[in-house]
């Protein structure tokens, strides 16, 4: 008995890792499609076994360690980037949670600013330029997006009264959250796709000008653990997203999680198509996005959605 106690977790990380990388063929497939091309089709029927081989090609690689680099600390932050992004995997209803928490949203928020000392602490420890250049506007644009996130999730708190991720689904029986929230559900899409440093917010890596952000000096195995915590967080915060505002009812989540995938993966979806379609924006750009649009509209509509349930309660009741 001790010894599935001891397999539960791997049980629970595998499955997420087999999902994200399956994830990195379907985007190299749809890149290669949208551009007139065919993406990975040798390795394997199909190209199945693609991500098999890259992370058999990364892993037995020599992994460089700078002379001039702080050893432990540029050794130990891509595993706890992996770490951290795992861990937020843990209170999500699929369909029971591994981590059963009564504030399981402001954990998720807790461990996914915890990633900032992660970037931060790997373009320092590179004793490089660019590293720390990319750090430094990493960090920047990851702290000012988690204020957006935040505060959305905080106005869908003050209607479903609970923290916890299984009462977003009783709330959501009759109609999911994205008809009444649209605005608040498009904010909170373009902030996950900056929290993520994805397309068209990838500045962290920006090849042009950075020659790969706060991760230039990695390669081989600590470099695939960068790659693997990037694409899972894209997976948890698509599950994330689903959860708060495309919520199924309770009793199908219990018996079975394929709905719920299905519109994760939908949104997936929407991450790798809007890659391929924009251009990256300048960093001026991204920061007026959220301190002069995103931040005055959403303190505008938190006031709004509070009046609400106060307005229903101060109305007098029907004859």
């Amino acid at each position: 008995m001790k010894f599935f106690m001891h397999l539960l977790p791997l049980l629970y990380i595998a499955p997420i890792l087999f999902a994200m990388a399956f994830l990195t063929l379907i985007e190299r497939k749809i890149l290669g499609y949208m551009q007139h091309r065919k993406g990975p089709n040798v390795v394997g029927p199909f190209g199945l076994l693609q991500p098999i081989a890259d992370g058999v090609k990364l892993f037995i690689k020599e992994p460089i360690r700078p002379s001039t680099s702080s050893q432990i600390l540029f050794l130990l932050t891509p595993t706890l980037a992996l770490t951290l992004a795992l861990l937020m995997w843990t209170p999500l209803p699929l369909p029971t949670p591994y981590a059963n928490l009564n504030l399981s949203i402001l954990f998720i928020l807790a461990i996914s600013s915890l990633t900032v000392y992660t970037i931060l602490a790997s373009g320092w420890a590179s004793n490089s330029k660019y590293a720390l250049i990319g750090a430094l506007r990493a960090v920047a644009q990851t702290i000012s997006y988690e204020v957006t996130l935040a505060l959305i999730i905080l106005c869908i708190i003050f209607l479903t009264g609970a923290f916890t991720l299984c009462s977003f689904f009783i709330s959501q029986e009759l109609t999911w959250f994205i008809l009444p929230f649209w605005p608040l559900f498009l904010m909170w899409f373009v902030s996950t796709l900056a929290e993520t440093n994805r397309a068209p917010f990838d500045l962290t890596e920006g090849e042009s000008e950075l020659v790969s952000g706060f991760n230039v000096e990695y390669a081989g195995g600590p470099f695939a653990l960068f790659f693997l915590a990037e694409y899972t967080n894209i997976l948890m915060m698509c599950t994330l997203s689903t959860i708060i505002f495309l919520g199924s009812h309770i009793l199908l989540l219990l018996l079975s999680t394929s709905p719920l995938m299905a519109k994760a993966s939908i949104l997936a979806f929407c991450f790798l198509w809007i890659r391929a379609s924009y251009p990256r924006f300048r960093y001026d750009q991204l920061m007026h996005l959220v301190w002069k649009n995103f931040l005055p509209l959403m303190l505008a509509l938190i006031i709004f959605y509070i009046s609400m349930p106060i307005s229903t309660l101060l109305s007098p009741p029907l004859p």
